[in-house]
């Protein structure tokens, strides 16, 4: 079984004892016997304050909720500050950061750019480095694996709390590797220090490391959900229903003008590595579509290893587009210059209309991107 960083505290007595600690974790911070890591730490190593990333600390917030005021947890009695906000960020309050000597971060992420505890992490290291204060990453295998990376780099007029840093959507980095590579390219000065997982290796999914799931997200609830959302949380871009509200989000994609079994089938003639496509009739309870029959597709994942969600949604994309041109719409949000498939792809490709490119083309030139990175990220990896 692979052992998290935070299985292997006691291993690091040094880093911890006798200090005025905080620690950013979320519901998925957990041990191998799925204890919050932030009651592991405390029994050891009290705490002086905790902080949540977006869907707070407990996990109980929707996705872009909101997550105000300074709470008490009643089990241990820290105060716990919310990092989230609305679609951006907080910065660690002063006066707190003030009284600590180190902050910890225990998250299981999902190797995802858009996915906005990256985002979180990046403003720790950013807030820490001005005052001095050491970041410790307690690390996690990357879910999705540490060798496929897939999509395209994020343009920097394209940065937002949803694309923080110029790397791919599936970038295939530990939230440790991740902290050095932003920590060395962007000349932080962060005093940084990964607790490494042991018995990791980067071919591994997180279906094989022997740990129990633990759902980062209300949206994210199983591995599968977590392996399509690459790809599949590009339509929240769009006006299809993404599966929100559904027992199946991000595995079911549609809305009442798809025809749902005429789609199954053309991207079932596709023949795309590691999935297919079968029919779906849902009602959505919540969010895009709530309380309006949809057809769609259900998404299911065949081969984890050879799956690509990223050109899966694509594909998906572009062939609902081309059927129902006059339904399909993007997604806009008042006050913001830039569609919000714009922010998720981290590029223009899809901002006019008129100029989106052709599919091979987009497709070219995405992996020639993922190929770049793959090679960039090499100097930071710490597992083999």
């Amino acid at each position: 079984m692979v052992q998290c960083g935070i299985d292997r505290i006691d291993e690091y007595d040094a880093l911890f004892r006798g200090r005025s600690l905080g620690l950013v974790t979320s519901v998925s911070g957990v041990t191998q016997t799925l204890e919050p890591s932030y009651l592991a730490i405390h029994r050891r190593y009290p705490l002086t304050a905790l902080f949540g990333p977006e869907h707070g600390m407990y996990g109980k917030a929707d996705a872009g909720e909101a997550v105000d005021g300074v709470q008490t947890d009643p089990a241990t009695g820290v105060p716990v500050y919310s990092l989230y906000g609305g679609d951006e960020g907080r910065h660690l309050p002063p006066e707190v950061l003030e009284r600590l000597d180190a902050v910890l971060y225990d998250i299981q992420d999902l190797g995802v750019r858009f996915y906005t505890f990256i985002a979180t992490l990046i403003g720790v290291m950013e807030d820490c480095a001005a005052a001095g204060k050491e970041v410790i990453v307690l690390d996690r295998p990357a879910p999705l694996g540490g060798e496929t990376v897939e999509g395209n780099l994020l343009d920097p007029a394209y940065q937002s709390f949803v694309g923080p840093y110029t790397l791919c959507i599936r970038y295939g980095l530990t939230a440790g590797e991740l902290a050095n590579m932003v920590n060395a390219e962007r000349g932080l000065g962060c005093r940084l220090t990964v607790v490494p997982c042991a018995g990791w290796r980067r071919g591994q999914l997180f279906s094989e490391t022997g740990n129990l799931w633990m759902a980062p997200s209300l949206a994210i609830p199983h591995f599968d959900t977590a392996l399509l959302y690459p790809g599949a949380c590009l339509f929240e871009g769009t006006n299809l229903s993404e599966g929100r509200g559904t027992a199946c989000p991000f595995e079911m994609i549609g809305a009442p003008f798809v025809d749902g079994a005429r789609l199954a089938a053309e991207m079932n003639a596709k023949n795309l590595p590691g999935v297919r496509f079968t029919a779906a009739y849902f009602t959505p309870s919540a969010s895009k579509w709530k309380g309006e029959a949809c057809e769609g597709v259900q998404l299911h994942i065949s081969d984890p290893h050879v799956i690509r969600p990223v050109r899966t949604a694509l594909e998906l994309l572009y062939a609902v587009r081309a059927h129902w041109p006059q339904e399909f719409a993007w997604k806009t949000r008042d006050g913001v210059p830039h569609r919000f498939i714009s922010l998720l792809t981290g590029c223009g490709a899809f901002e006019d209309d008129d100029a989106i490119p052709p599919l091979d083309r987009l497709l070219a030139q995405w992996e020639a991107d993922s190929a770049a990175f793959a090679r960039r990220k090499a100097a930071y990896q710490l597992y083999e």
